[in-house]
């Protein structure tokens, strides 16, 4: 029964964060911020991060702090550890004491010397084409048992479904915001070959060519010269009507 009223506490809370948050960065980085304060009830420090795998290139998306980004950094540096295993293999890795486990031996030296004595590394369910897992940090030895890393993997698998919506109404702005930016610069384009048809009595064709020759001469984009054309004339800046 508790589980079940964590798990809606959770859900809830990421409900509100994607209608409360403007992008995906800022959706992430406030969902590392709640991992490292509420997710584990325990001693120490945790600090969390979020590595995204893409390409075959590692990058910390988001983490709960600076000292939660360095340590990711380390792992990129050594190309190996815990997180970077989870994200390959799909697969929660975990690091009970630093000091004692034998697989990437340089990198959790390294985290050793910044006061990391237990990691946990939990993947995300993302689509194809991109990976990413969740990094928690503890400054306390075996800081994670058998119920803490079934919490951190419910709370992943929770987490999944919203940041894959999130990705996608990124994407979905950006495409929108990439496409009316393409048709105010055709609006422009259009208005300042009406223009200098007018002004020179000539063909559309033509005119467009006098737009291009002056663009490749000035060296200057197509559409800035045709912005141009327009203000010459007193004309503000022509308004594009788009509905995304």
């Amino acid at each position: 029964m508790a589980d079940q009223v964590a798990g809606q506490i959770v859900t809830d809370y990421l409900q509100d964060l994607l209608l409360d948050t403007d992008d995906v960065e800022e959706f992430l980085t406030e969902f590392a911020k709640f991992a490292a304060v509420r997710l584990f009830e325990r001693g120490g420090q945790t600090l969390c991060s979020i590595t995204l795998l893409r390409d075959k290139r590692a990058g910390t998306v988001a983490s709960s702090s600076d000292a939660a980004r360095t340590l990711d950094e380390l792992q990129y540096l050594f190309a190996e550890g815990p997180c970077l295993t989870a994200c390959k293999t799909q697969e929660t890795v975990h690091v009970a004491d630093v000091a004692t486990d034998e697989r990437w031996e340089g990198y959790l030296s390294r985290v050793a010397e910044h006061g990391v004595r237990s990691i946990l590394a939990v993947p995300f369910s993302l689509e194809a084409g991109a990976r990413a897992a969740l990094n928690v940090y503890s400054t306390e030895k075996g800081g994670f048992d058998p119920d803490a890393i079934t919490t951190a993997e419910t709370f992943v698998a929770q987490t999944s479904k919203a940041l894959m919506l999130s990705v996608r109404l990124a994407q979905r702005n950006e495409s929108a915001a990439s496409l009316k930016t393409a048709m105010k610069s055709r609006t422009a384009i259009d208005i300042a070959i009406g223009i200098i048809m007018a002004q020179n009595r000539c063909t559309q064709a033509e005119a467009f060519s006098i737009l291009k020759s002056v663009s490749s001469s000035r060296n200057e984009k197509l559409r800035d010269i045709a912005a141009s054309v327009v203000a010459s004339i007193g004309q503000a800046e022509p308004e594009t009507h788009f509905d995304p």
